[in-house]
């Protein structure tokens, strides 16, 4: 509760994600920002999938005057001309980090969904806008921005768990199966570690040279404040191993969107990101206090 708010916005770089890992990088780079969804609300968490010539993000959108977020799809041309948005998944609970990717023959969203008080894998039933619960992947906890990877044969999945506010950005943990389905195995070194500078994925991996690179991000300062690649050196059901990169901040230019930076998700020859900026608002904070009254009138 407070006056300060995280406001984000979500850009199209044109640019392979590669471009983003040479230093100063995103510096150089262009920017095609969304256009703002309106007052007290943001898009994040941006996932895109190309179907022919277009591409289709997926991305959280919320609302602080009911703080649920929710599912969108926007689609753009192969210039990155907008065309339209429309509604992708609804719930009674609030979804955020929409991972979109194909599997064993078809197309899947993995959304954060942890005050559900579970991890629900939906298969696409019409792409882009009907989705239907298909398996809950059963794990050592509630998963937190559940990030999958299909590697050398098998499924992995890297998380945070929902069991503690610091453990939310700073414990890591992962997961193998042979089925995006599962049954899914606790690795035997969770939690691999407990840093808030590597812990929390941002992202979709990518894989070069058939080394696994991992987008963390880095909470040290503020909840997103920036991002940092994480080279998986050793990745067994035995064993994991990872080197730190040099974290990648939001660029000067991306005021007053530069408070932050959570998203790094690879869509072909587009690199989709989010930034995030500080709104100082009184009328959320009464908005916050309203929903803490009604809170309190409905348990009385």
């Amino acid at each position: 509760m407070g006056m300060i708010k995280d406001i984000w916005r979500v850009g199209l770089v044109r640019a392979p994600v590669e471009a983003l890992l040479s230093p100063g990088g995103l510096n150089q780079l262009p920017v095609s920002w969304l256009p703002s969804p309106g007052p007290l609300r943001f898009d994040a968490d941006p996932f895109g999938v190309w179907r022919g010539d277009r591409l289709y993000v997926f991305v959280e959108t919320y609302d602080y005057r009911d703080r649920v977020g929710a599912i969108d799809v926007l689609t753009f041309d192969r210039d990155l001309r907008f065309l339209e948005r429309r509604p992708a998944l609804r719930e009674p609970w609030h979804l955020s980090y929409p991972f979109v990717f194909e599997a064993e023959g078809e197309t899947w969203m993995l959304p954060e969904a942890h005050r559900s008080g579970k991890l629900t894998l939906y298969r696409c039933e019409a792409f882009p806008d009907r989705w239907a619960p298909h398996t809950t992947l059963e794990l050592d906890a509630v998963a937190i921005d559940a990030t999958p990877l299909f590697h050398d044969g098998r499924w992995w999945l890297f998380y945070t768990p929902a069991t503690t506010k610091a453990a939310k950005v700073s414990e890591l943990r992962a997961a193998y199966a042979s089925s995006i389905t599962g049954p899914w195995t606790s690795h035997p070194d969770n939690p691999l570690w407990f840093d808030a500078s590597k812990s929390r994925p941002g992202g979709r991996p990518i894989v070069k040279d058939g080394i696994v690179t991992l987008f963390m991000q880095d909470c040290r300062t503020t909840y997103g404040g920036a991002m940092r690649p994480l080279r998986l050196t050793t990745l067994t059901p035995e064993r994991i191993e990872a080197e730190a990169g040099e974290v990648i901040f939001p660029p000067p230019g991306f005021a007053p969107y530069d408070k932050g930076f959570h998203t790094v998700s690879s869509a072909g020859a587009v690199t989709l990101i989010d930034a995030k900026r500080f709104l100082v608002s009184p009328a959320s904070l009464w908005l916050d206090l309203r929903r803490a009254l009604l809170k309190l009138s409905r348990r009385g």
